[in-house]
C-alpha cells in the first residue's frame, strides 16, 4: 500500500498542476453557469400578433320573451318582475316564465270599475230624463192638436156670425194652428237633444267598458309565457345587471328574458382604445373557455362599434366587438366566460427572441447571446413586437442563444454592433406589422462599446 501512494501520488499532484488552469479556462464561471440556465434559444417560424381580451357568450339568434306591449294603453308605465324561473331552465311552449307586479294595474283597474260605474249611473239617468221629456212634448203636441180641432169647430160655426165674433174665431183658430207646429217643432227638437245625451253618455260608458276590457286583457298577459321552445336565459339591463326578481319592466324595454338558438354563438367582447384600431372584421381568433381549457374554438371577427363607451368601474374608453363562432357546439352556454386571441397580423418565416432579452441603451437594441463559452453583447435590428416576442431582422441567427436577463458581470463582454443601423428613439412598437416593412437607413456607424473595443462588422 505504502508504495502504491508513493507511486499514483506525483502523477496526482501533476494532473492538479496541469489541468487546474485548463479546467479553469474551458468552464464558465459560477456566475456563467447560472446565467446560461436563464438563456432561450432565436426562435425562426411564423411570427403572429395577437390581441387577447375577456369576451362572454351569447347567442347571436334568439327569440325575445316580451311582458304586455299594450301596457301603455292602460296607463301602466313601470312595474317589477315578481317572480322568474331560473336561468338555464328548458321550457316549452306556453311554459310560464315570470309573472309581473299586478300592482299598478290593480290600481287601474279600481278607477276604471268606478268611471264605469258611474258611466252607467249617467246612462241610466240619461234614458230616464230623455223618456221623460219626451213623453211631456209628445202630450204638449196632442193637447195642440185637440185644441185645433177645438178652434176649427168654433170658426165653422161663427160664419153665421157677427163679423167681430167671425173674425175672433179665425184669430183664435190661426193660433191654435201655430201652437200646435211649435209643439210638434218642440218634440223633434226634444227628441235630437235625447238622441245626443244619449250618444254622449253611451259613447262613456262604451269607453269605460272598453278600458275594463282592456286592463283584464293585458293583466292576463301579465304572465308571461313562452313562445316557444327554449333555455331561459335573462337579459341584461343599461347597468349590466341581469334582469331578475324586483327588477324593473316598462313598455320602452319589454323583454323580460331570451330564448337563444345556442347551435349559432357569438363571443362578446370590449377591447380598449388602444388596441381596437388594430381589429378589423374578418381577422381570425382563437377561443378558449375558462370552464373547458383544453377545448379550443376557431372564431372570426364580424363587428367592430365604431363608438366607445364608458363602462362602469373602468377609466379608459372601450368599444365592443363581436366574434362568430364557426363551429357549432351543444356544449356551449351562453354567459360562459371566453378566452379570446385575436390574430391582427401574421408574418411568415422571422426570426424572435423573448422581450426579456431585449435591451435598449444609447438608442440601440441589444441583445446578450452566446458565443461559445463566452458571452457577447449583440446589437439587432427588430421589427414587430407581441405581448411576449419581439422580430429580430439582423444580429442574430436561428442557432443562437440569448440572455433572459443583463448579466450581473460586465467584465470582458464585448459589444458587435451593425453597420448602419438607425437609432431608434423608443422601444420598438409592436401596433402593427408596418414597422416590419420600414427599410433600415444610412447612419454613421455604431459608437464603440463601454469596454472600449473596437465593433466588430
Amino acid at each position: 500500500m505504502q508504495q502504491l501512494r508513493k507511486r499514483w501520488l506525483p502523477l496526482l499532484i501533476a494532473a492538479l498542476v496541469i489541468g487546474g488552469p485548463i479546467a479553469w479556462y474551458k468552464w464558465p464561471s459560477t456566475a456563467s453557469a447560472a446565467e446560461a440556465l436563464l438563456s432561450a434559444p432565436v426562435k425562426q417560424g411564423n411570427f403572429k400578433v395577437l390581441v387577447t381580451t375577456t369576451g362572454e357568450l351569447r347567442a347571436s339568434k334568439f327569440v325575445q320573451v316580451s311582458g304586455p306591449a299594450q301596457a301603455m294603453s292602460v296607463n301602466v308605465y313601470q312595474t317589477k318582475i315578481s317572480s322568474i324561473v331560473p336561468e338555464g331552465s328548458v321550457v316549452k311552449e306556453g311554459d310560464v316564465i315570470a309573472e309581473l307586479d299586478r300592482g299598478p294595474l290593480a290600481t287601474r283597474l279600481n278607477d276604471v270599475t268606478l268611471n264605469l260605474q258611474k258611466a252607467q249611473a249617467d246612462f241610466t239617468t240619461a234614458q230616464l230624463d230623455s223618456a221623460l221629456n219626451l213623453a211631456q212634448s209628445r202630450e204638449d203636441v196632442r193637447t195642440a192638436e185637440y185644441t185645433l180641432e177645438e178652434k176649427k169647430l168654433l170658426k165653422e160655426q161663427a160664419k153665421y156670425e157677427a163679423p167681430t165674433i167671425k173674425r175672433q174665431a179665425e184669430i183664435d183658430y190661426e193660433k191654435a194652428q201655430r201652437a200646435l207646429d211649435q209643439s210638434k217643432r218642440n218634440l223633434d227638437t226634444k227628441t235630437k237633444q235625447a238622441v245626443a245625451k244619449m250618444s254622449s253618455v253611451g259613447a262613456d260608458l262604451g269607453r269605460q267598458q272598453n278600458q275594463l276590457k282592456n286592463i283584464q286583457d293585458v293583466m292576463g298577459s301579465f304572465t308571461v309565457k313562452a313562445p316557444g321552445p327554449g333555455m331561459v336565459i335573462y337579459v341584461r339591463e343599461w347597468n349590466g345587471k341581469k334582469k331578475g326578481v324586483g327588477s324593473q319592466w316598462s313598455p320602452w324595454d319589454p323583454t323580460v328574458a331570451t330564448l337563444p338558438d345556442l347551435l349559432h354563438m357569438e363571443s362578446d367582447t370590449y377591447v380598449n382604445e388602444v388596441d381596437v384600431r388594430k381589429i378589423a372584421a374578418g381577422q381570425k381568433v382563437q377561443i378558449s373557455l375558462d370552464a373547458d381549457a383544453s377545448k379550443k374554438l376557431e372564431g372570426t371577427v364580424t363587428h367592430v362599434a365604431n363608438v366607445g363607451e364608458q363602462k362602469p368601474n373602468q377609466d379608459s374608453k372601450v368599444f365592443e366587438v363581436k366574434i362568430d363562432v364557426m363551429q357549432a357546439d351543444t356544449t356551449l352556454r351562453p354567459g360562459m366566460t371566453t378566452a379570446n386571441a385575436i390574430e391582427t397580423a401574421s408574418i411568415p418565416n422571422v426570426l424572435s427572441i423573448p422581450l426579456e432579452a431585449l435591451v435598449n441603451e444609447g438608442g440601440y437594441a441589444y441583445a446578450y447571446k452566446k458565443d461559445g463559452s463566452h458571452i457577447v453583447k449583440q446589437m439587432i435590428e427588430t421589427g414587430t413586437m407581441n405581448d411576449n416576442e419581439i422580430i429580430v431582422r439582423r444580429g442574430l441567427t436561428k442557432d443562437d442563444h440569448v440572455l433572459l436577463s443583463v448579466p450581473t458581470d460586465k467584465t470582458g463582454i464585448k459589444t458587435i454592433a451593425i453597420p448602419g443601423l438607425k437609432p431608434i428613439s423608443a422601444p420598438t412598437s409592436g401596433d402593427t406589422a408596418k414597422s416590419v416593412a420600414l427599410p433600415a437607413a444610412k447612419t454613421p456607424a455604431a459608437p464603440a462599446s463601454p469596454t472600449g473595443t473596437k465593433p466588430k462588422g
